[in-house]
């Protein structure tokens, strides 16, 4: 047996991560286990937004929004290269909600908390303006509003990266098998991906295991205090509907919303789906159904007709969200809700909760755990850049032109990709490359060998699925042939690595 932690994490997406992160900065000794890869489940799979939630005003949850707008700004400033802005349009369909209560809902949606690097809402008229163009013209009027994009698996990474840096075990591929409780702490099992069993001591635990945050719990044998609602949401992906930076959010004709976005510079994500989800099913995957439904919410209001034969690629993930009774899962709660057991040793418990909002819950939780272990300690994550965050002052274009100035061999396209990925750390990525020859050979979808070698030294990678659909979405731009040889490359890079 090992010596004793203070904290056991179960589970690596952005919750699990988040808590890592901010207790290792509070000086605890944290060890993270994963059974799989950091954000392999719905961390990966969301819609990719760091938004208030403009929807989520009709369901007068003003306290969530409120809280989900602040902290877009926080993630703007504190990870440029993985959070940007995005301008989405709003049509306006005449049969759907009427002009002034959006016009209204996007008033508060500009004043709920203070917006510093984002514009304001307005009003459009598609007869005149660009941003009509792909629509059908069934809308003549509408708005436009700002969000923002993130890179939600790339955002678990940076955010376990830093937690390993301040001190923290990150243990992927690592499963949580069972914890016995006393008064000064528990006696947890865990199961390597070679079968191997291993104990470990924790003062305490924090249950982040999302969709299987139940199953948890009932392996520690701690009756469940809440209960949440499974629903899944699946995305698909197509060539790419129209030209431009701007998102669209649809009103759906069963009163959704569906949002139509830029991916990847080639394709347009659609999405998402709200059903109830059985986890006797099996994995997640995107029903024909949940496709259909996809296409026609598009077909309905653009100019050009997306079909199921269109969808090049799709994803899904099931959210755990709070049970608070709704019967509609689109009304579901997407807030998040701790809850601290100190019968014996601490054991907190992650219900709900939406990738915007992973930062103030992490806070959240590590001040309880601090108190709880009797070791308060201050919250400082509002104001320290993730890793590749920092870029020392400079503008994103700033820094763009001037990487383009250190490594002209790179073509614009593939820098900003890589900047994306890795921000204020390019170089650290790149070491002392001069040419493209510098960094081994191409393995495809744009990756090199150096790179692959950064994933695997410093990202956890350990399958060629890991680097092509999470760390990158390179996978979506190779054929199946080669997707292939990419994983026959990995072994021997990751094996030098």
């Amino acid at each position: 047996m090992r010596e004793t932690v203070d904290l056991l994490v179960i589970g690596g997406g952005a919750n699990g991560a988040g808590i890592a992160r901010d207790a290792a900065g509070r000086g605890l000794s944290v060890l993270l286990v994963e059974r799989g890869d950091l954000g392999g489940a719905t961390s990966s799979a969301s819609s990719k937004l760091v938004h208030g939630g403009l929807r989520y005003l009709e369901h007068y949850e003003f306290r969530l929004v409120r809280e989900a707008l602040a902290e877009r700004e926080v993630l703007l400033r504190l990870a440029p290269h993985i959070v940007w802005p995005m301008r989405f349009v709003l049509p306006h369909v005449p049969d759907m909600r009427p002009r002034w209560m959006l016009r209204a809902g996007l008033f508060l949606y500009d004043h709920l908390a203070k917006r510093v690097t984002l514009p304001g809402s307005e009003s459009l008229d598609f007869r005149r303006h660009p941003w009509g163009a792909p629509l059908n013209g069934q809308a003549t009027h509408g708005f436009a509003y700002s969000d923002a994009w993130v890179e939600d698996a790339r955002l678990v990474v940076l955010n376990a990266r830093d937690a390993a840096a301040r001190g923290a075990e990150i243990r992927v591929r690592t499963a949580f098998t069972s914890a016995k409780r006393a008064a000064d702490g528990w006696t947890v099992t865990m199961t390597g991906e070679d079968g191997r069993v291993e104990t470990v001591r924790a003062r305490a635990i924090a249950n982040a295991a999302g969709p299987w945050v139940m199953q948890a719990l009932e392996d520690t044998g701690v009756q469940a205090p809440d209960r949440i609602r499974l629903v899944r949401g699946s995305h698909i992906v197509v060539p790419a509907l129209y030209e431009g930076s701007q998102a669209y959010i649809l009103q759906n004709d069963d009163r959704r919303v569906v949002f139509v976005i830029p991916y990847e510079g080639r394709f347009t994500l659609i999405g998402t789906t709200d059903v109830p989800h059985d986890p006797a099913s099996g994995s997640p995957h995107c029903t024909p159904e949940e496709a259909a439904y996809l296409c026609r919410a598009v077909s309905r209001q653009f100019r050009k007709p997306v079909t199921p034969e269109d969808i090049v690629w799709t994803y899904s993930g099931v959210r755990p969200l709070h049970d608070d009774g709704a019967e509609n899962p689109s009304a579901v709660t997407r807030d998040y809700v701790l809850k601290m057991d100190r019968s014996a040793a601490p054991l907190l418990s992650v219900f709900g909760g939406k990738i915007t909002t992973f930062r103030r819950l992490a806070e959240d939780a590590a001040t309880q755990l601090c108190e709880a272990l009797g070791q308060p300690r201050p919250a400082w994550t509002a104001s320290a850049a993730l890793p590749g965050g920092d870029l020392g002052g400079r503008t994103v274009e700033a820094f763009l032109a001037e990487a383009a100035n250190h490594y002209p061999f790179l073509e614009p396209s593939r820098l900003r990709r890589l900047f994306h990925c890795y921000g204020g750390e390019l170089d650290a990525v790149l070491g002392h490359a001069r040419s493209a020859a510098d960094l081994g050979a191409e393995l495809g979808g744009g990756i090199t060998e150096r790179e692959l070698e950064w994933m695997v030294r410093q990202e956890w990678v350990r399958a060629p699925e890991d680097a092509l659909w999470r760390r990158t979405k390179r996978g979506l731009h190779m054929s199946a042939a080669e997707r292939d040889s990419f994983a026959q490359a990995f072994g021997r890079v990751a094996q030098a690595a």
